[in-house]
């Protein structure tokens, strides 16, 4: 029987047994496509026939015929979680015929289809791989790529990728695959070696076996391998062996393990990428044609590949063939952008290549590689009109071009050579495992010799390889690893299932409801199973598995616990159970700690093997014990451990630590049963060893011992102190103390254990456990568990300051007398006493107590496992001891890493002591210190566990950072610090942009009632903030709305007749029209970018209404009566603007794509106007990047001419200055001049041309780019050529060039880099004035020698066409860069003479360009405005107010008093340039001045002599400066100019009029008031194109200026608007801003303050930009560290959360600020706390926690008599914690005054709480708080000054009354070692602590009586430190006084 009790000993319980069906299986029976495709498979006949005729036939009938037994295989991994949290439960692929199903599930979760796919082949394989998406092809930046987790399933002829985001990839095999593996970098293929391969002659090598593919997209590559050769020099080849097999590959590491079939053997090798010297290596040899053994030289290669033809394709059945053409049309034709059909089609490459060298190189691979069966495709070659062969001479080309090979493997380890060896001895399951230790095995089954082979492997020290050690055979017949519990599962020839660590045996797993072969058999296999029928039980197994409960067998075996008779009856049930043959056949899809058992008739079982351990502190305790042992000896503690805590019927969970101290104490030699405190622990039987047979039959009678195990029992101490025990008079049983002493005597430990020699090592680390319990105040009941083993140990190894320190934590716990084991004396010197044991015992509370003094020494640590201490001692070092090193370098100084090797002595450890030094600034030691635990993953839920002493000093640097933290912290830190305003901000800032918090969700039923004007989606919150006054936004609605049919209001005089009256209404109309068609502009800058559009929806694009209502009977008036003549296509260019209008509307930030921009397309063709603008529109919010190439390419080649040019604008200006060379190609089609001088002409309208010239100026924008600049140069002055094909309209094209050559040299200045040989300002001088054309030496000479033109020009340049392109270009080029002597050639002609050859336009923009150029010197004030007009014109000119003419004969006024106008107007616009978006208040009066004058000035008697027309576009020039420096600002007065001039109609008011009263409008409003212009160069140039001043007369006037142009504007607006968003409501608010300017040379740094929401000043000039208190939460966004972080919130709608403060109320609630007076005065720290309403907290606070907690403990109820008390000290606690914003702080008051009241009683059963009321009193009066408080004087008290001296009192009180009482004996009795009474025990614990009172053994030895006086006393103690309070309270003991001298 003995024998059977040791095997059941070592039995190890599995848990969960389940019956396993793949869940594919059951799925695929139901999955639709099944038949269908059995369907599908039979159609092509005639291809059938025609391959071999009636077998084919048949072969495919029977196909599927027998498709019932389908071929399945599944395989199971851990869950792998998108988010990567640690997710458990498993996921399944399953594989049968064509399906592949991809199901997750666990115990908790149900199972269910994640993925389903069908393929049009059988699949071969399907696999998990996670490709990496990176171009960069090195090893080091593998770490860091982004990873594409795919699942790859292989077909005969393709492999299809499908990844989870739901790119599908198809790419052809030009090989057949024996198999696909996934590795860390990509796939990897072995070729199956076909029959039909010859071995290859002399002249053709072998071809590789072995090929990787890094991404779908790459080309498949031959694999590389390196291996050492004899001679120690390593060679480089391809893998061509065809006998090496792969049987194993994994990803970390990266190792290979391969079958040589020739040799019989086995090797490793390491994956790798290939280094650039080997692939060269490769390569080279190809070149030089060498040795053919070596290696395979490419052009043969290729040869060889190619002449694998028809007849050697190993496909077996012409059916595959058949379905892989199949699948190969279909793949073709397949929608997905990401599909790759057969033949690796160019795009695909391109797209992951960007370059077109490597298209062409990847075609070649798959050409090269064509062997097996494509060949007879039809439609394989019709690729060859790719874009890249224009010929097909380049498939030629390439062909002996290398394939460069991408991964190498190098050989690590080869088995070794025995003489037996079987042909057959292929590993059939390798695996790596590693044991309880970390140490790792490959393991390998050779099924054929019954063998798993383990072979120990370790990384080299400087972890670069791997090496590999001895070999060890265990019999096996099948094995898993199990990984969560390091260990794995082996089936052993006779069936037993057994459980190894490495290659230690743990024990036989016992699997409840499964029988274990039985030991009384003898044959090893069953005998033959007879028919379940037939057996007793009726039901079949797998019922009787899945009722495990129905019978007794069956059940778990919890209640078998000691009966011995049910053990007998098991296993005989067995030996029938055996007859049934079910044993164990193999073990597959191992999962963490789940695996699949496949039973002999062929049912499965899944069963969970159980863990190490469950509870926290026995895994804490076990992870300690074996850092510090050996790993030999580690490993056996584990197994003994784990084999007694999974026994059958193993512990329920609370007992599973009183097992652990039974077994470890065991282990260490102790004899458990006869200890005292470990008998009467609560589970039967005892494990121990020494005694486990005898007592195996418990006798019948008994014995005495029972009787005492009853007594001593926790029970029976229970019944002896309840109540009923007194009122029954029963007599406490005396427990027989006699027996105890029999104990201690003869209990002496048995040295010849396993773990005896570590005892002091163990009990070191224990206590390092003990001591990080400490710091969480949730693991108490685990500490009270652990303080029993400890002492017990302490005492046993006579260490009295342990047994001390502990009574000190735990008094009522450890008494001060024991049980004590003996160690026998001759045994203590084999205890291995570790070199880093101190007698001291390590304190952590003595150590944090100690710093706070400012000393302290390191303090010792288990890496791994005491992190909780290694976190309080760097971050006390950091904030209270100020060394900011402490937490940067790994090795600390505070910090004794505790190791297995020897370390110093202690006396050397006494030497690095250190002490309190002053740190840099406080501020930055708490940002230091929040920022360090953030990142080491220290969260707010961790501080809260911490004992609250010792948290104070971390929450105090919370405080700190609460107060005025950075703006660009990490969430995390944000979320520490607990400023949600923050925290919020960082996570938006990581959120990809999408819709923000601020965009408005209109319910989409309010549109339909009101016509959708195009402004409906403007965010009314936000705008009602900004403009809260008044309705001016309605208005602006109002002024801009062009959908709704104009008044047309005529009268009709008597005289006018019917027909006469309705034409007088029309042309009325149409005069009205003119100023409709302008709007649309003017909406687009309101409206910009305010929508995130539905992906689902086309884009609402509001109608243009161009009809009229004449009242007073409201009929309809029409321009399309026949009426009056109307111009043609009039309506075409307003409705391109409507369109960009309407695209303007989508914020960059929305989610667009190809589809939907194509999906927009509008059906009738009278809309293309407006779709050509939406495609402008889009380009300018930089969506038209998206647009695929195809689609770009099908609209331009429609022709159609709107279209074009928003294109093309569009187009060029999403590539703004990127030099993009496709689109450089695009515009280049359209611009003649940058064509090759042979190219056939092209017929491109006159408006397309000058849209590509523009575009051109957009995409080379700033980068000087040389050959782009001369061909602009030459532009600018193009004749109008030989046929006269540019006559019309050069005016436009010539200024085109002129923006475009300027924007390419934008700001360049004098440093045109590469230019000086071109002479461009001296050529665009001579543009501006004119002059002898110079003939440039070009290819287009021929076409300047032209006969005749409209005018004569000759050889002249006419002025009038260069003039207004020259001067532009020149302001462009030399912006800002104060050139005066370009700056000179601008200045206004002074003379009369002179000045009539300048036309007046020309001098506006003359004055423009020299004002940009002298940037610096442009002044906001009238007196600057008048100083550029020349001298003549000022005393000359009619001012613009004098009525009388001065009269001078040869004078020309009409002349002067223009050029004066237009000067002004120019000088007005630089400044609207120099101040745009700047509000300046300066700029503001004097341009609102001059608008003024000229608005007089036009009504003025004698506006005629300047001419009304020139007067107009003065005003609107002005007008439009006005609006750029008001920007997005939505200035009243502005606002009154802009509709005073919309309602002026007819007259000079013409279309282009109207345009720019209506952009200054829209620029006044620009984005809804969230955008304003910035004075970027870039910015400027767009300006200067979009605001040009010569306004088109009609609506399709293009003469002068394109149109198009104007919506420039757009890449000149910038976000610019704060908007303050309360985080707790998430609404809109206002909130105090403090912006600081930089200084500049204008002004010193200045200060601003804004009230939010508002438009901020442009962000370079700002310093800082902070939110000022005191309602809201400060926060400062510091602008010197960049102004990125800004940037991105601006972008963002411009959302900064904000927080209130406690007590305060927002500014739309309260705008004076007198309601939260009431907040003010109870703030001010009043004696009147008590009248504290709870009520009122709800205005302080709106965390819930404080809401019930002043709803439960603060409001009184009725009769509360003392509890009064306890309710007031809540109220104003609570109260305390709220004003003063520290919350957190209310339970640590709260602790603090229960464990005083706890005092008083005298209840106080252990010492923490006292240590942390000590500590966080000592931190409070420490050195480090009190500089704190000396530099931050204003800062708020973190604890409430008044209640820590009370605290102290009455702790001070309470001890010393107990010192009175009696208690001065007991101190006394204690100092000198003499016993005392045991009911004092906890209170003089309490005072050993409180007063720190040091052990006897430290006082002096002089002997304490005889000191006589108190200074003696104090010289004596010096060396303790103690406080001198403590020692005035034990000099009258001392000192014989019996009087205690109490303070």
């Amino acid at each position: 029987m003995s024998n059977f009790y040791e095997e059941r000993a070592t039995m190890i319980a599995a848990g969960d047994l389940q019956e396993f069906v793949p869940f594919g299986r059951d799925h695929c029976k139901h999955h639709p496509n099944a038949l269908n495709l059995q369907l599908r498979q039979l159609q092509p006949a005639s291809e059938l026939w025609s391959s071999d005729g009636a077998a084919g036939l048949v072969g495919s009938l029977q196909e599927v015929t027998i498709h019932e037994k389908q071929k399945e295989s599944w395989q199971l991994r851990k869950g792998v979680s998108e988010i990567g949290e640690e997710v458990d439960y498993d996921e399944e692929l399953y594989v049968a015929g064509n399906m592949v199903i991809w199901s997750k599930g666990s115990k908790s979760q149900a199972l269910a289809v994640y993925k389903a796919f069908t393929v049009d082949s059988p699949v071969q394989q399907a696999l998990w791989c996670d490709f990496i998406i990176s171009q960069d092809k090195s090893e080091k930046a593998y770490s860091s790529d982004e990873v594409e987790k795919c699942i790859c399933i292989l077909q005969s002829s393709c492999i299809n990728m499908h990844s989870i985001e739901g790119k599908d990839y198809i790419a052809s095999l030009p090989f057949q695959v024996a198999n696909v593996w996934p590795t860390k970098y990509g796939l990897l293929f072995e070729r199956s070696s076909s029959t039909h391969e010859l071995p290859p002659g002399p002249p053709r090598e072998p071809l590789p076996t072995m090929f990787s593919m890094l991404h779908p997209l790459d080309e498949i590559t031959p694999l590389v391998c390196k291996s050492g050769s004899l001679f120690g020099s390593s060679r480089v080849q391809y893998v061509v062996d065809h006998a090496m097999k792969i049987v194993f590959l994994n990803t970390d590491p990266s190792i290979i393990m391969t079958y040589d079939t020739v040799q019989s053997l086995h090797s490793v090798w390491a994956l790798r990428r290939v280094k650039t010297e080997e692939e060269n290596v490769v390569l080279k040899f190809s070149e030089q044609g060498g040795t053919p053994q070596n290696v395979a030289t490419s052009s043969s290669l290729t040869a060889h590949l190619r002449s694998l033809s028809k007849g050697d394709s190993p496909v077996a059945s012409p059916f595959q063939n058949y379905s892989s053409i199949h699948s190969q049309s279909r793949s073709t034709s397949s929608p997905s952008l990401h599909s790759r059909s057969p033949s690796i089609s160019n795009m695909a490459a391109l797209s992951r290549a960007h370059s077109p060298a490597l298209g062409v190189h990847s075609f070649s691979g798959v050409q090269r590689f064509n062997l097996s069966s494509h060949n007879q495709s039809p439609k394989r070659h019709s690729i060859s009109h790719s874009p890249n062969s224009n010929s097909n001479g380049s498939f030629l080309a390439p062909e002996t071009e290398p394939i460069v090979p991408e991964l190498c493997i190098d050989h690590l380890w080869t088995e070794t050579i025995t003489n037996i060896r079987e042909k057959n001895s292929q590993a059939s399951k390798v695996f790596i495992t590693s044991d309880l230790c970390g140490q790792k095995f490959l393991c390998f089954l050779v099924e054929s010799e019954l063998q798993l082979r383990c072979v120990k492997f370790q990384e080299s020290n400087d972890k670069t390889q791997l090496i590999f050690g001895s070999i060890t055979n265990i019999h096996a017949k099948d094995a898993a690893p199990v990984e969560k519990i390091d260990t794995m599962l082996v089936l052993e020839g006779s069936g037993n299932l057994v459980l190894y660590t490495g290659v230690v045996r743990v024990g036989k797993v016992f699997i409840p409801g499964l029988p274990a072969p039985s030991l009384t058999m003898s044959n090893t296999m069953p005998r033959p199973s007879t028919p379940l029928d037939s057996v007793s039980t009726p039901k079949p197994l797998s019922k009787l598995l899945g009722s495990l409960d129905e019978v007794v067998l069956f059940s778990p075996v919890a209640e078998l616990r000691d009966s011995s008779k049910l053990h007998d009856s098991l296993y005989n049930e067995d030996c029938t159970f055996q007859q049934l043959g079910t044993y164990i056949h193999s073990i597959r899809d191992p999962v963490r700690n789940r695996v699949t058992l496949e039973l002999s008739n062929g049912s499965m079982v899944r069963i969970t093997i159980p863990e190490i351990a469950t509870s926290e502190l026995v895994q804490t305790c076990l992870q300690a014990i074996k850092f510090i042992l050996p790993k030999e000896i580690a490993v056996q503690m584990l197994v003994k451990w784990y084999s007694v805590h999974s026994a059958p019927g193993g512990p329920s969970y609370h007992s599973e630590w009183n097992l652990f101290v039974t077994c470890l104490m065991n282990m260490m030699g102790y004899n458990t049963d006869r200890l005292a405190w470990t008998r009467n622990f609560d589970f039967e039987g005892s494990l121990s060893p020494v005694i486990a047979p005898k007592k195996a039959r418990p006798s019948e009678t008994g014995s005495d011992d029972d009787w005492e195990y009853l007594l001593n029992s926790d029970y029976h101490q229970n019944v002896e102190s309840h109540l009923l025990n007194r009122s029954l008079c029963l007599n406490p049983l005396e427990v027989s103390q006699m027996k105890d002493e029999d104990f201690s005597q003869n209990l002496i430990l048995d040295s010849s254990t396993l773990l005896f020699t570590h005892i002091p090592a163990i009990f070191f680390v224990l206590h390092l456990v003990y001591e990080e319990l400490k710091l969480n105040t949730l693991m108490g009941e685990g500490i009270r568990s652990l303080v029993g083993l400890l002492v017990q140990l302490a005492r046993d190894l006579k260490l009295e300051p342990y047994v001390d320190h502990y009574y000190r934590d735990y008094p009522t716990l450890v008494r001060t007398t024991g049980q004590v084991c003996t160690i026998d004396q001759g045994q203590t010197g084999f205890m291995h006493h570790p070199s880093f044991f101190t007698s001291e015992p390590p304190s952590i509370y003595q150590w944090v107590s100690s710093c706070l003094k400012g000393e302290g020494m390191p303090y010792p640590y288990l890496p791994g496992i005491c992190e909780r201490s290694r976190l309080v001692v760097l971050s006390i070092a950091l904030y209270i001891l100020g060394n900011e090193s402490s937490v940067s370098d790994e090795s600390s100084q505070y910090l004794s890493r505790i190791t297995i090797a020897p370390q110093k002595s202690q006396a050397e450890q006494e030497e690095n002591r250190f002490s309190f030094r002053h740190s840099t600034s406080v501020s930055s030691l708490a940002e230091r210190l929040v920022v360090w635990m953030t990142d080491v993953g220290f969260t707010l839920r961790d501080l809260e566990t911490l004992p609250f002493g010792i948290a104070l000093p971390i929450r105090d640097a919370i405080y700190h950072c609460r107060e005025q933290p950075a703006s660009d912290w990490p969430e995390a830190v944000c979320l520490l610090i607990g400023r949600q305003d923050l925290s919020k901000q960082a996570c938006e800032g990581n959120l990809p942009k999408g819709k923000s918090v601020l965009s408005s969700d209109v319910p989409s039923g309010t549109e339909t009632e009101e016509e959708d004007d195009g402004m409906n989606d403007m965010n009314q919150e936000v705008m009602s903030l900004i403009w809260s006054e008044d309705l001016r936004v309605q208005d602006v609605r109002r002024l801009l709305q062009s959908a709704h049919p104009v008044r047309v209001n005529v009268v009709q005089y008597p005289e006018l007749s019917d027909h006469e009256f309705i034409e007088e209404k029309e042309n009325r109309l149409l005069q009205l029209c003119q100023r409709t068609m302008a709007l649309p502009v003017g909406r687009g800058m309101f409206t910009l970018f305010s929508y995130h559009p539905v992906p689902t929806e086309p884009l609402p694009i509001p109608k243009l209404n161009l009809t009229g209502r004449a009242p007073p009977r409201n009929t309809t008036v029409d321009l399309n009566s026949g009426n009056i003549d109307v111009p043609p296509n009039m309506t075409s260019w307003a409705s391109f603007h409507n369109g960009v209008a309407a695209g303007l509307k989508i914020a960059p930030a929305s989610q667009i794509d190809s589809a939907w921009i194509v999906y927009n397309k509008p059906k009738h063709a009278e809309l293309a106007n407006e779709y050509a603008g939406f495609l402008m529109a889009l380009g300018l919010n930089g969506h038209l990047t998206k647009l695929a190439t195809l689609n770009i390419h099908d609209y331009l080649t429609k022709g159609h001419e709107m279209t074009s040019i928003g294109l093309l604008l569009g187009v060029s200006a999403a590539k703004l200055g990127t030099m993009d060379m496709s689109i450089t190609r695009l515009l280049s089609i359209h611009i003649p001049a940058l064509l090759p001088p042979t190219s056939t002409e092209l017929d491109v309208p006159h408006n397309v041309q000058v849209a590509a010239v523009v575009g051109i100026g957009l995409v080379y924008q700033g980068t000087a780019h040389r050959h782009t600049a001369e061909v602009l140069l030459a532009e600018i002055g193009r004749p109008p050529g030989p046929e006269m094909e540019y006559c019309t309209d050069r005016e436009s094209y010539s200024l085109a060039a002129g923006l475009a050559l300027g924007m390419v040299c934008l700001g360049h200045g004098s440093n045109l880099i590469g230019m000086s040989d071109l002479n461009v300002p001296e050529q665009l001088y001579q543009y501006m004035v004119g002059g002898h054309r110079r003939f440039q030496a070009r290819m287009h000479r021929e076409k300047h020698k032209s006969p005749s033109y409209q005018i004569k020009e000759g050889d002249t340049i006419n002025v009038d066409v260069t003039c207004p392109g020259a001067t532009l270009a020149l302001a462009m080029i030399y912006l800002k860069t104060n050139n005066r002597s370009i700056a000179d050639w601008l200045r206004a002609p002074d003379t009369m003479y002179l000045l009539d050859f300048v036309k007046p336009e020309f001098l506006l923009l003359r004055t423009l360009a020299r004002c940009l150029i002298l940037w610096d010197d442009i002044l906001p004030n009238s007196k600057w405005v008048d100083s550029n007009v020349p001298q003549i014109i000022r005393e000359n000119s009619i001012s613009l107010s004098e009525i009388e003419l001065p009269c001078s004969e040869d004078l020309n006024l009409e002349t002067l008093s223009q050029a004066h106008v237009y000067i002004i107007a120019g000088a007005c616009l630089s400044l609207g340039f120099r101040f745009a978006g700047s509000e300046n208040l300066s700029a503001f009066n004097c341009l609102h001045k001059f608008a003024k004058d000229f608005m007089t000035y036009l009504s003025a008697p004698n506006a005629s002599v300047t001419g009304p027309y020139n007067l107009e576009t003065c005003l609107s020039v002005v007008l439009l400066s006005l609006a750029m420096v008001m920007a997005g600002s939505g200035n009243l007065k502005v606002l009154q100019l802009c509709r005073f001039l919309h309602m002026k109609t007819g007259g000079e008011m013409n279309y282009g009029f109207h345009l720019a009263h209506h952009m200054a409008l829209g620029l006044l409003f620009l984005g809804g008031g969230r955008y304003s212009l910035s004075t970027s160069n870039s910015s400027i140039a767009a300006l200067l194109c979009a605001l040009y001043p010569h306004f088109p007369a009609h609506s399709t006037d293009n003469r002068y200026h394109l149109q198009a142009l104007r919506h420039l504007y757009v890449l000149a607006a910038e976000p610019r608007l704060l908007v303050p968003v309360d985080v707790d409501t998430n609404m809109p608010c206002y909130a105090l801003l403090e912006v600081t300017y930089k200084g500049t040379q204008w002004y010193e740094q200045t200060k601003e303050e804004l009230m939010a929401p508002t438009l901020l000043p442009e962000l370079h000039l700002l310093k800082q930009i902070k939110v000022k208190g005191p309602r809201y939460w400060e926060l400062l966004i510091d602008l010197s560290k960049g102004t990125q972080h800004l940037k991105s919130i601006l972008s963002k709608d411009g959302v900064l959360y904000v927080k209130l403060r406690a007590g305060q109320l927002s500014y739309k609630e309260d705008p004076m600020g007198w309601q939260s007076l009431l907040a003010q005065t109870v703030a001010n720290r009043n004696s009147e706390a008590r009248a504290f309403k709870p009520e009122t907290i709800s205005a302080f606070t709106s965390d819930p926690a404080l809401l019930s907690f002043a709803e439960y403990f603060c409001k009184p109820t009725v009769n509360m008599g003392q509890k009064q008390e306890i309710l007031d000290l809540f109220s104003s606690v609570l109260y305390e914690c709220v004003t003063q914003e520290t919350p957190e702080m209310l339970p640590a008051y709260i602790a603090m005054d229960q464990a005083m009241r706890r005092l008083g009683r005298r209840e106080m059963s252990e010492t923490s709480e006292l240590w942390q009321i000590k500590l966080v009193l000592e931190f409070f009066s420490s050195r480090s708080h009190q500089e704190r408080l000396q530099n931050h004087p204003k800062r708020g008290l973190f604890m409430n000054s008044e209640f820590l001296p009370v605290v102290k009192c009455t702790i001070d009180n309470t001890l010393d009354q107990w010192l009175q009482a009696g208690g001065d004996v007991c101190v006394h009795a204690y100092l000198s070692g003499q016993p005392f009474e045991e009911s004092q025990l906890s209170m003089l614990a309490c005072f050993l602590v409180y007063h720190s009172v040091p052990a006897p053994w430290h006082l002096p030895s002089v002997g304490l009586e005889g000191s006589t006086s108190f200074a003696e006393l104090l010289f004596k103690f010096q060396h303790l430190k103690m406080p001198v309070r403590a020692l005035l309270r034990l000099a009258p003991l001392l000192l014989g006084n019996p009087q205690p001298m109490v303070m």
